[in-house]
């Protein structure tokens, strides 16, 4: 059985406030996925909120290390209820508790909507799910600056376009690996797609974040993708967007708990929605073929001792053909 809706861990710590005296735990259990188990907890003295997951195998007992985060522990925890293995998601005391309750009731909901998978897969999914999280908490509850906003609108209005020229949507997700500290941000076949985003009126200014940004010596064909806004009312706000292609996934049957991940990945959350007030709406978008005169700097191209550099490349003056993204498509996936 799984919980109505995620209040109920909530209610389960407020339950579970104050009952102590004697060290260790205090649960009350909230979900059941297979042989998975969900408790909300408490630990004593302390009188620290907590998520404990239980699984029969021994994943938790033969895991040396788990992820630690700015807000959060991860322990393993002496409960001694059906014979389980149990691992416990803490809250530090410092931490926010809005924030951490945002956290458990993320990973219920990843855990709720895959108990159809075996349960090894589950205990690497929870650990996933919480290293996206620590990756998350470094810089705290922040919602994305401006300039993070613009690129991740650029990033999801490419993955639309690579779904409307019927990439299947799985794989499209799968291909999107710029949120997981990606070289580029779509790897597709042997190449890859790097975006860059304006709101520039004349000119199309591009930050290239390393000498490794535009090399194709790994992956080939590499493309630039270009996507150019304005801000306007007839526009879409980030979290339209987002939500405009978390349907569209659905409905080309990727797994919801993916696109969730990567946006968490690219530190944007649901309850960030409403700090997001910008209207984008495209201008236009061109896919550059990087090439031996595409204007860049890579390791093979600088002086010895040159060991990293940040630069900016104007779009704009490149010279050559823009490629259509049917064309692109193609070329990666080699057809």
């Amino acid at each position: 059985m799984a919980p109505q809706n995620n209040a109920e861990i909530a209610v389960a710590w407020r339950a579970l406030a104050g009952v102590g005296g004697e060290l260790g735990w205090r649960c009350i259990p909230v979900s059941t996925f297979g042989s998975v188990s969900l408790q909300a907890g408490r630990s004593f003295p302390g009188n620290t909120e907590a998520l404990l997951v239980g699984f029969a195998g021994h994943y938790a007992t033969h895991a040396t290390a788990f992820p630690q985060g700015n807000g959060f522990r991860v322990e393993r925890a002496e409960v001694g209820v059906d014979g389980k293995h149990w691992l416990a998601l803490v809250r530090q005391p410092s931490a926010s508790l809005e924030l951490f309750t945002l956290m458990v009731e993320d990973i219920s909901a990843v855990l709720a909507a895959s108990r159809t998978v075996e349960e090894a897969s589950l205990f690497q999914l929870f650990l996933g799910r919480i290293r996206a999280w620590q990756s998350f908490m470094k810089n705290g509850d922040e919602a994305l600056g401006p300039e993070a906003e613009l690129g991740l609108v650029g990033e999801l209005n490419c993955l639309e376009q690579l779904l409307a020229n019927g990439l299947p949507a799985q794989v499209a997700l799968d291909a999107w690996v710029g949120p997981d500290d990606g070289l580029q941000d779509f790897e597709l076949g042997g190449g890859a797609i790097e975006v860059k985003s304006t709101l520039a009126v004349a000119g199309f200014p591009a930050k290239i974040q390393s000498l490794d940004q535009l090399d194709d010596s790994v992956r080939r064909p590499l493309y630039v993708c270009g996507c150019r806004f304005r801000l306007g009312d007839d526009g879409l706000t980030l979290a339209e967007r987002v939500e405009r292609l978390r349907e569209t996934l659905e409905r080309g049957g990727a797994a919801a708990r993916d696109f969730n991940l990567a946006l968490l990945h690219a530190r944007y959350l649901d309850s960030h929605a409403d700090r997001y007030h910008r209207r984008f709406v495209e201008v236009d978008c061109q896919f550059l073929l990087v090439d031996d005169v595409f204007p860049r700097l890579t390791p093979g191209m600088v002086p010895p001792g040159v060991r990293g550099a940040r630069y900016e490349i104007d779009l704009d003056q490149i010279q050559g053909s823009r490629t259509a993204m049917a064309d692109v498509l193609s070329t990666l996936m080699g057809e």
